[in-house]
């Protein structure tokens, strides 16, 4: 969600504190703000909106100074209004914030009792004048920010800036992420990597509980006990190209159609052509010693680990638990010893998940971790982490986030069905043949585009839109239904299909397309049979499958979507292709954001 920047530079930072909000538009955000400092003043611009607000309100009224703060705010606490957004200040201080204090209402309550006077509805302010009455007493903004950081509860990344110390910035972080960049005499703070790879290349993640001040000079990190530490400088590898949409419409259709080099990408780091096995990266536990896994993760990142369910369960012969990320800790789950727990995320900074990883390896749990950005906390804190090979994913709604997730998790299932001897050689081989499969796969989904294109105005009418699936099939049913809802704002609901006659069947009419995923196989007869029970009530058929499904299911469909014909196993990667080309479809005719629809965050960082 929340992005932020901050430049102590050589030369005046606003434009380059805009650039970097751009960035990090694909996080989700409905207001913006900067602040500088210059000739001893905050000089701060604040718009509700979308970033190009903030940009005319600076074209009106410029603000100058060398060192400076900025953020994109998904809004929590307060509507998203001018007033409500970031940076907030006082007289002596601005700051930005990503995250949430729980706390905020009595620390709110006792200073407003000791006459500070509160400008917004937002938690972030009281951390303003928390600081600036240890200010106004005579602290450093060092020892302002040892008295304060231990006050609140919840999860923040903070940037500060000073008016009375305009060469220096203070970050902190707990829960949420904050990345510090080094640069020629000038010195960064960012969200991360990407908010910062026009800048530099060379970044340090700070770790939980950090702080640090930064200065043209570089950086000095304290840690939670505020004792100084050093931090490891890396090379972040983020592309300032990364961004660019290139000839597409937008990044969500760019995304789409990357999909079969990036999960080529991905399965090159688990497979070993050479004796076609699955390899994963080192670590130090015996997998076959795991007798349970629990997988943790929230919306598309949850149906990637339902799919995951059935394939640890048939090939590697384990059980295995599933719960939203949200919900997990507060359901009291028993771990038992030898147990192994699956986080998967984009982001991996997600903050319901991050909580519930912690809480499993307090219990005791050996933690995976799938995760396309490998330096996140929760790949820092893992004890196998899987990363995918996606690259920046920048529209909100994940397409090749979530397809890398299913390359990682089937050569997982296929590595734990070995190592438990519940999986021959000879068929590992057979897995990874099938896996290699599936870029070209994807690559003949993807030329069903044009035949999706033309008939999403059936669709885009409709008030409400089911989808139906079988086997691993219905968690792609969930994600069909949960793209069409995020970007197109439709209602739409997706069921596994025997379950239809159980209640939504009395949702059908002929004003209900209904979206049925029905590979052709050993299920497809009795998907067929719920597809007859829609077709008597008027409902209104979208067939997605392959040429044999398509036959052997006839006519009477409002449209079909021919599919190529795959081994079941990759048939998930291949069926999510034309469930995005829906959505993002049936978005366009409707002319809603599809890279940023509303209300949503990319990097949800509070619970």
């Amino acid at each position: 969600m929340c992005g932020i920047i901050g430049i102590v530079g050589k030369e005046d930072v606003a434009e380059r504190l805009v650039d970097g909000l751009r960035r990090m538009e694909y996080r989700g955000y409905d207001s913006s703000g900067i602040c500088t400092m210059a000739n001893g003043q905050l000089i701060r611009r604040r718009a509700p909106g979308k970033l190009f607000n903030l940009v005319k309100e600076l074209a009106r009224d410029p603000a100058p100074g060398t060192v400076g703060i900025a953020h994109t705010r998904w809004a929590t606490h307060g509507a998203p209004t001018a007033a409500n957004a970031h940076p907030h200040a006082t007289e002596v201080l601005a700051l930005v914030h990503n995250g949430i204090i729980e706390n905020f209402k009595p620390l709110r309550e006792a200073l407003t009792a000791r006459g500070r006077k509160f400008e917004s509805e937002t938690d972030t302010e009281v951390v303003a004048h928390l600081l600036s009455e240890a200010v106004e007493g005579g602290a450093s903004p060092e020892d302002a920010v040892k008295a304060v950081l231990p006050q609140l509860r919840g999860a923040f990344a903070l940037a500060i800036a000073f008016r009375e110390h305009p060469d220096m910035l203070i970050g902190a972080r707990l829960g949420s992420p904050l990345v510090v960049g080094y640069g020629d005499g000038e010195t960064y703070l960012g969200s991360d990597a990407l908010a910062l790879a026009p800048l530099t290349q060379k970044i340090a993640y700070l770790d939980e509980g950090d702080w640090v001040v930064v200065t043209r000079d570089g950086a000095q990190i304290y840690d939670k006990d505020n004792n100084p530490v050093t931090r490891e400088v890396t090379t972040s590898g983020a592309s300032a190209a990364a961004i660019e949409k290139g000839n597409y419409r937008h990044f969500m259709q760019k995304e789409i159609f990357e999909q079969p080099t990036v999960v080529a990408q991905t399965l090159s780091s688990y497979i070993r052509q050479v004796d076609q096995t699955v390899a994963l990266p080192q670590f130090d536990f015996d997998l076959s010693t795991i007798n349970r896994v629990t997988i943790v993760a929230c919306g598309t990142s949850y149906y990637a680990g339902m799919v995951a369910k059935y394939w640890f369960e048939q090939f590697a012969r384990l059980p295995v638990d599933i719960d939203f990320a949200s919900e997990f800790r507060y359901r009291e789950p028993v771990l038992e010893p030898g147990g192994l727990a699956l986080f998967i995320s984009q982001s991996g900074e997600t903050a319901d998940t991050l909580a519930a990883l912690r809480h499993c390896k307090q219990h005791g749990q050996t933690i995976a971790v799938v995760v396309n950005v490998p330096t996140s906390s929760m790949a820092r804190e893992a004890d196998l982490l899987l990363p995918t090979h996606a690259g920046p994913e920048i529209g909100v709604a994940s397409t090749k986030a979530f397809t890398c997730q299913l390359a990682v998790l089937a050569a997982l299932a296929a590595h734990m069905a070995v190592a438990r001897g519940r999986m021959t050689r000879a068929e590992e081989a057979e897995v990874v043949v099938h896996l290699l499969q599936a870029p070209a796969s994807l690559n003949a989904a993807l030329a069903h585009d044009a035949d999706i294109a033309a008939m999403a105005h059936l669709i885009a009418p409709a008030r409400d839109v089911l989808y139906l699936g079988r086997g691993p099939d219905y968690p792609l049913a969930l994600e069909g239904a949960l793209k069409l809802k995020e970007i197109s704002y439709i209602h739409a609901e997706g069921y596994a299909s025997g379950e239809m006659k159980h209640g939504p069947i009395a949702l059908i009419d002929e004003a209900v397309p209904v979206i049925v995923l029905a590979p052709s196989g050993p299920l497809f007869e009795k998907t067929v049979s719920n597809m007859q029970e829609v077709r008597a009530r008027g409902g209104k058929i979208v067939l997605v499958s392959d040429r044999a499904g398509l036959d052997e299911a006839g006519e009477g469909c409002l449209a079909t979507i021919e599919m190529p014909r795959v081994h079941p196993l990759i048939a998930p990667l291949v069926y999510a292709v034309p469930v995005q080309l829906i959505a993002y479809h049936v978005a366009c005719v409707k002319g809603t954001d599809v890279d940023q629809p509303r209300n949503l965050a990319k990097s949800v960082t509070v619970e």
